[in-house]
């Protein structure tokens, strides 16, 4: 999923950076579905900082030329993704859209937000993969609009084998910019977490919701 590991390592060194993703195997975080988990991400504190956002960007649009060629329309996911799909819009020169989460209850009743034209070829930005879901739900929304969705591209994703088979499933490649083994391979490096925490942090990967701090 990675183009460039000099890129990616920049990237997870970004997120540890600014706390945009946290690593606290010994006092884990509780998701809404209730799962333990030893890691925390929020892509969104990286907007705050104005040379690691511009990297980002860059890094965004380089993925999607390399990966997808120029599209007609870059769409944002509802919320994580607008903004930073605005950024690569502007970046690409190109127009923008956005996907809610579902179709507004009032007004024109838009799931998609923006102009756009049936066939248009559209690359999706996301700011991070879990299992999939919320993601290849805009995608159908995107398809379902009769729009060309070549491919989706994220900063970040925890590397289940459940998001992988969901993507594959629905037929929608995706790329992103750094990934959780790049991230915790970076962090051990860098001291940030012990070998113990390392093993700890990979255990969760392979079985989330048995994992035990």
């Amino acid at each position: 999923m990675i183009f460039n590991d000099d890129k990616a390592i920049k990237v997870a060194e970004f997120l540890l950076q600014v706390k945009a993703v946290k690593l606290q195997p010994n006092n884990p975080f509780t998701w809404a579905s209730g799962i333990q988990s030893p890691i925390y991400c929020d892509n969104r504190v990286t907007l705050s900082y104005p040379n690691i956002r511009t990297f980002i960007r860059q890094n965004y649009a380089q993925t999607v030329l390399d990966a997808f060629g120029k599209p007609d329309v870059i769409a944002g996911i509802a919320t994580g993704g607008i903004a930073h799909g605005a950024l690569v819009a502007q970046e690409m020169g190109l127009p923008f859209i956005y996907i809610r989460s579902e179709a507004k209850k009032h007004g024109m009743g838009n799931q998609i937000e923006g102009y756009f034209e049936e066939g248009q070829q559209v690359v999706v930005i996301e700011d991070l993969i879990s299992t999939g879901g919320s993601s290849l739900k805009a995608v159908e929304a995107l398809r379902e609009a009769k729009l060309d969705v070549k491919g989706l591209v994220a900063i970040f994703t925890y590397g289940f084998k459940l998001a992988e088979d969901n993507f594959s499933n629905a037929m929608c490649p995706y790329r992103t910019l750094t990934n959780y083994d790049i991230l915790l391979e970076h962090a051990l490096a860098t001291n940030l977490i012990s070998d113990e925490e390392a093993a700890s942090l990979l255990e969760w990967k392979k079985d989330p919701q048995s994992w035990k701090k």
